[in-house]
């Protein structure tokens, strides 16, 4: 190693800045969070460190450097963009042996900034020994989306019991299996998603040997897959589809979405298509149930976004009354981004000042809608499903009011490489889908904003 990884207790300690630019700045605000009390000796302050000094949140000597400025301090930094002057807040320190750090030169530091995950009391920090800054940074943004945010305070939990686990265990490979015990059942996905209280509980649970802790008990995660880019996923979705036990899908996750699920789990097809249904509703909610009764961590992988036409609070409601703990996690629907991906705003301030969104068939698979409330001026209409029904569909919109100039587009397989855009009218889009030979998934936009997708289109899959 050309650096030793070590973490500084700067709480209440004095610290050195030499130099107030913007990259000076950035190094009082590290160490501003860190907790030291910050001086810094430049002739000029950028406004970010004018703005720290009238709050009188760090300390300012307008001067030039001198060597014995170092004197007293726990830790200096030399940021002032003058070789000569970081060369010499260099030597003044390594001569009186306190840890210095010079920007963007390695050779004259004692110590080296590293790129930070923080998730405190969690530190994770990554370093190219100043090889590769670059680098480094985009190793953390990797990490940034592996280490949950609810790290920091599940730390702070388990350091609560720390003592009473210290005391209730004797040996040191006793408090390690306990850990670990706890960490890999269910107290830290309870962190994750609020449930602070029952993580504590079940712990406390599991001290006391007070029969089941609960540790081992099944759930069921119902996420959001998005509209098909794997890239939309949300990092708790990423997360949980990488511990699953096993994966219930439908026909609307991209095969590049279920390619992230962890490959050990075990993939159920629930899908559903028109007058085919490879399980009803009622069978998958059994399955939910049986399977989080034995224990297993479920996912239920549902296109879109689970509370948009996704049946999703039907299935939690039989979780809720079978006593099965769940989450919920949103994805982004189908209309947010294939509307995004098409170039279609689906409000904009002169088109639309409001967006209404429908089924293009109810439970009985009919076209049954509140045709008056769909046809308001400056509204924009998203139909879901509505690849079947679109003659039916425009035709009422019409007959109903609805001028057939209006302009429509029909967006199949938004989002993914397949994705392709039919923008028409009203009048004259079915017989343009007609002649297309489209397949569903598709989401239907009718509206003025549709108009602005020649222009806004950026998403252009070969």
């Amino acid at each position: 190693m050309d650096f030793l990884p070590v973490f500084l207790q700067l709480r209440d300690r004095e610290c050195l800045v030499v130099g107030g630019g913007e990259v000076a700045a950035r190094k009082v605000g590290l160490i501003r969070r860190a907790g030291g009390r910050v001086t810094v000796i430049a002739p000029t302050l950028c406004p970010g460190l004018e703005e720290w000094k009238a709050r009188g949140e760090i300390a300012h000597r307008p001067l030039e450097f001198r060597p014995a400025d170092v004197e007293t301090f726990t830790v200096v930094v030399a940021a002032t963009g003058d070789a000569g002057v970081n060369a010499a807040v260099s030597a003044a320190a390594h001569a009186r042996h306190i840890p210095v750090n010079v920007v963007d030169a390695p050779g004259l530091c004692s110590f080296i900034f590293p790129s930070i995950v923080d998730r405190s009391p969690v530190l994770v920090a990554v370093s190219s020994g100043g090889a590769s800054p670059v680098l480094a940074r985009q190793l953390r943004a990797r990490l940034e989306t592996m280490i949950p945010a609810g790290y920091g305070r599940l730390a702070e939990m388990l350091g609560r019991f720390r003592a009473r686990v210290g005391r209730r265990f004797g040996s040191a490979l006793e408090r390690r299996r306990f850990w670990e015990r706890i960490l890999q059942g269910s107290v830290s996905e309870l962190v994750f998603s609020g449930r602070e209280r029952e993580a504590e509980d079940m712990i406390e649970r599991e001290l006391s040997g007070d029969g089941d802790s609960g540790l081992t008990r099944g759930e069921v995660y119902l996420v959001g897959a998005g509209p098909g880019d794997p890239d939309l996923l949300t990092f708790r979705a990423l997360r949980l589809m990488q511990q699953a036990d096993v994966v219930l899908y439908d026909r609307l996750v991209s095969p590049q979405v279920l390619d992230l699920v962890r490959r050990e789990a075990e993939r159920i097809y629930v899908g559903k298509r028109r007058d085919y249904h490879a399980l009803r509703q009622e069978e998958i909610n059994r399955i939910l149930v049986d399977l989080a009764r034995q224990g297993k961590k479920v996912v239920r992988l549902k296109g879109g976004d689970p509370f948009v036409f996704g049946r999703g609070g039907e299935e939690i409601a039989d979780l809720a009354g079978q006593g099965i703990p769940f989450q919920v996690v949103p994805g982004i629907t189908a209309a947010n981004g294939c509307a995004a991906y098409a170039g279609i705003p689906l409000t904009h301030r002169d088109y639309a000042q409001s967006v209404v969104f429908v089924t293009g068939h109810s439970r009985d698979d009919g076209v049954d809608l509140d045709w008056g409330g769909l046809i308001r001026p400056q509204q924009t209409l998203v139909i879901y499903m509505g690849l079947t029904g679109l003659e039916t569909l425009c035709r009422e919109l019409i007959a109903h009011g609805m001028s057939p100039a209006t302009p429509a587009a029909l967006i199949e397989q938004g989002t993914t490489p397949n994705q392709r855009v039919i923008a028409a009218t009203l009048e004259t889009l079915p017989e343009r889908v007609a002649n297309s030979g489209v397949h569903a998934p598709t989401l239907l936009i009718v509206g003025e904003v549709v108009r602005l997708h020649r222009t806004l289109a950026w998403f252009r899959p070969a």
